[in-house]
């Protein structure tokens, strides 16, 4: 006979056979059990004043519930799901607990939990990025012979492809439905580190002075962008944030990779069919906060700000 757990009742009985003076052999008979399973319950729940039916239920439940005690702490569970609901991907959540030493949850796991949720009617699934990263939709006409003076990504030091300085910037701009104002976008190789502004129309004038703006308090090196006509103060831009400006080839969507990956992160916020004369600078700014402090797999489980700024680590759970 295999080892089961003893009911409420066959413990009162343990306790009157007890009484009368059976042996352990005899109870195991009467009851319909193993006679190590009476040894196992009189040395486990016997108690300073004896074998208690009473108080032997309550310490067998109380090892029960410890022994189905979940292996990963609610704290960590909440900390993951508010992390969820900042649109941090289950690897990234994943990782980042790993690099702090906190309790260690695979993103399967992060995964199954998400699941489990949404049959269970719950809402952290729509956090989960799943759609596929945006590519630049280019006019018919070819705009290379409408900018002066443009630099060849050719001519650009090749400490920007290697990505170990901060102050090489991307640019491009993401464009509202019907053509009805723009997101001019900035990102820094190697941080990842994001600015987002709004203008009112995807002119080289606002485009510029979009620019100018948001990159000014920084430490620009070089900026590179595509050949559109929006970028056509260049020369001005890069005079004023005394640095280099760079063109990629027509067409090359790759040479600007970082950039791209961008748009499918702020898309994720601004579907490709928002109008963006009912987006706010507050909303921009919002997705900018959620980006920056959105880690990367890239920069080993740290956020863009961390590594821009230079930040230690901050525990996520707490």
């Amino acid at each position: 006979m295999s080892y089961t757990q003893l009911t409420r009742e066959q413990r009162y009985q343990i306790y009157a056979l007890k009484k009368a003076e059976h042996s352990q052999t005899t109870m195991a008979a009467i009851i319909g059990c193993h006679k190590s399973t009476i040894s196992r319950e009189l040395s486990l729940n016997g108690g300073q004043r004896g074998y208690r039916p009473k108080q032997a239920q309550a310490l067998a439940h109380q090892r029960q519930m410890s022994a189905h005690r979940p292996r990963i702490p609610t704290a960590t569970w909440t900390c993951i799901e508010s992390l969820l609901g900042q649109q941090w991907s289950p690897e990234q959540i994943s990782g980042r607990l790993k690099v702090e030493g906190q309790e260690r949850v695979s993103h399967e796991r992060i995964y199954q939990h998400i699941y489990a949720d949404k049959r269970a009617g719950g809402t952290l699934y729509r956090n989960l990025r799943c759609q596929k990263l945006r590519r630049k939709r280019y006019g018919r006409y070819d705009r290379r012979a409408q900018l002066q003076g443009r630099r060849s990504i050719e001519q650009r030091p090749q400490i920007v492809e290697a990505k170990r300085r901060l102050g090489d910037w991307e640019a491009d701009t993401i464009i509202g439905s019907g053509h009805r104002q723009a997101i001019v976008s900035l990102v820094e190789r190697k941080s990842k580190f994001v600015r987002l502004e709004k203008v009112r129309r995807n002119t080289a004038e606002l485009v510029g002075q979009a620019i100018r703006e948001q990159l000014q308090p920084f430490k620009v090196q070089t900026i590179t962008s595509d050949n559109g006509r929006e970028f056509a103060q260049h020369q001005s831009i890069a005079q004023q944030l005394k640095a280099d400006f760079y063109f990629a080839h027509p067409y090359s969507s790759w040479e600007r990779g970082l950039n791209e990956n961008t748009f499918g992160l702020v898309r994720q916020y601004f579907p490709k069919k928002s109008d963006f004369s009912k987006i706010t600078d507050r909303q921009v700014e919002k997705v900018v906060e959620r980006l920056n402090h959105r880690l990367r797999k890239t920069l080993g489980y740290k956020t863009p700000n961390e590594v821009f700024f230079k930040l230690p680590l901050v525990a996520l759970v707490t």
